[in-house]
């Protein structure tokens, strides 16, 4: 068996992982980073709306705005994190450094806008591709730097800990550490181990174990799953934030309909074209993303329509197609011209507030494994994320890790344990059961875990997974591995864990929304 030994292992090359891999080597340290895809195959890539660049901290409305969306359930600490930092991350690396191609206006000022929950515009973009904008430019530096290898099309199977895979007796009793993974290079059948003194878990979200999701595909909680497998605390699983807005088309593949429409002028109707969010909440349309999905489901139950639709009729025809034209080409293709009919809309699942438990250096409570983005849970979402704070978090959870890395690497003493070697059975996994378990896992998850949830619906769900799972587990052992394997063993993990989460919960709060029946 291979082995490759660096300072750092990243899990994930989506925003937080790319930032975390470029500050780590202006640190000096060798970075080897994993993809599932490209360079930009990362949810990061399909952000539409922004990111927020609030330069007047002392205001207090940021924050404000972040604990009222969570319904209050935020860490205080991390949002104070969040609002104090951010601006100097977005300046210092996007806006000076990679020199982000963000919309400005006429005299050179970023353009700024305004989303869902927020009470100012504070949002500078890229058109409706800021994700795009962003990670491109942040991939393409990362392909530039000598100290950083690229991984691409690797899966990441298990992470490596003093516990579990040592020859060593007395590594039993040592505290719980991690010192890399085995990962599964592309195109190869036979795992590699890679040994790293800090190992970096990326790995975004965890939407797809959800029948219609916004996530890239693959996104099934890859992280969580791992951290748990080596107990790893994890928390707040339980509040999956719904996008209100995903394109609906009978035969249309679903896309993201970004929260910006709605705060340049976009407004929510029914089949009739009647506003029905002003009854549901002050901010009308543009209430938090919680507050808007369920309202949808509930004016989709009472009407029996399969979708609701965005009216831009007081938007100009003009100023849609300049602001929006991902949007406006991708709805054209899909028989919608924006400019002249309302979009069809219904809500998905778009990310996790929950997560691997760490700090605001990226600890978890494993020694020498972090968690940072969407893959890990401060407490700054709470029960639900303000729309945008998403990839500054990305920004700032890199950059705060990748200090701390770079500081206990120099300091501390690391063991540097030869792994286990992989033990890999031959016979091959049939790709037809692993579609139809994964298929099987996302059903399950939307019917009876998704954006209204019972207790009834949720014993459902734990019923039909724990037997997925046995069935996933058994065939696993026996098969060789691929990423395809792998992809269903984490999601069914991942799906049981949320399920697990909310059925502890009985409080409605934020995502969570509990009816009983």
């Amino acid at each position: 068996m291979e082995i490759i030994r660096t300072d750092c292992l990243v899990i994930g090359a989506g925003l937080a992982g790319a930032a975390y891999a470029l500050q780590a080597e202006r640190a000096g340290l060798a970075v080897h980073m994993l993809s599932l895809g490209g360079a930009t195959s990362a949810n990061s890539d399909w952000a539409q709306g922004g990111i927020i660049y609030d330069t007047d901290s002392s205001s207090g409305l940021l924050h404000q705005d972040i604990m009222e969306a969570s319904d209050h359930t935020a860490n205080p600490d991390a949002v104070n994190h969040l609002v104090q930092e951010g601006p100097a991350a977005v300046r210092e690396f996007l806006i000076d450094d990679l020199q982000v191609d963000f919309d400005r206006h006429d005299d050179g000022e970023l353009e700024f806008t305004r989303e869902g929950g927020h009470s100012a515009r504070r949002i500078i973009h890229a058109r409706d591709l800021t994700g795009h904008a962003i990670l491109s430019a942040v991939a393409k530096r990362v392909g530039e730097t000598a100290g950083i290898t690229r991984h691409e099309g690797a899966v990441a199977i298990d992470l490596l800990t003093l516990s579990h895979n040592t020859d060593s007796a007395a590594d039993r009793y040592s505290p719980l550490t991690c010192f890399g993974a085995f990962a599964l290079p592309a195109g190869t059948s036979e795992p590699v181990a890679i040994v790293a003194k800090k190992t970096v878990l990326a790995t975004g979200g965890l939407g797809q174990v959800f029948q219609h999701s916004t996530n890239y595909p693959g996104t099934v909680g890859h992280g969580v799953a791992m951290a748990y497998r080596v107990g790893a605390r994890l928390i707040d699983l339980e509040f999956v934030q719904f996008h209100p807005t995903v394109f609906y088309g009978k035969h249309a593949p679903r896309f993201l309909i970004t929260e910006a429409i709605r705060g340049e002028g976009g407004v929510l109707v029914n089949l009739a074209g009647e506003s029905f969010m002003e009854k549901v909440h002050p901010r009308g349309s543009l209430a938090p993303r919680d507050i808007v999905s369920r309202a949808i489901h509930q004016e989709l139950a009472h009407s029996g329509e399969p979708c609701v639709y965005l009216d831009l009729s007081s938007m100009d025809k003009n100023f849609l197609r300049q602001r929006f034209p991902s949007i406006y080409d991708r709805c054209r293709e899909n028989g919608v011209d924006i400019s002249q009919d309302p979009i069809p809309v219904v809500p998905a699942a778009h990310y996790s507030c929950g997560g691997v438990h760490a700090d605001l250096q990226g600890r978890t409570s494993i020694l020498h494994l972090n968690a940072i983005g969407e893959t890990a849970c401060t407490g700054l979402h709470g029960a639900n994320r303000l729309a945008s704070t998403s990839l500054l978090e990305c920004l700032t959870s890199a950059k705060f890790t990748a200090r701390a890395d770079a500081r206990d690497i120099a300091e501390l003493d690391f063991k540097q344990p030869e792994p286990r070697a992989w033990k890999s059975p031959r016979t091959a996994a049939d790709p037809t059961l692993v579609a139809q378990d994964l298929n099987l896992v996302q059903q399950t998850m939307w019917n009876y875990a998704g954006i209204v949830r019972s207790p009834r619906r949720l014993t459902r769900a734990r019923r039909i997974l724990l037997e997925a799972r046995e069935e996933i587990q058994s065939f696993y052992r026996d098969c060789q591995v691929t990423p395809e394997l792998v992809e269903l063993r984490n999601a069914v993990q991942t799906a049981l864990l949320v399920v697990h989460a909310a059925s502890l919960n009985p409080r409605s709060k934020g995502a969570h929304y509990v009816v009983e029946e």
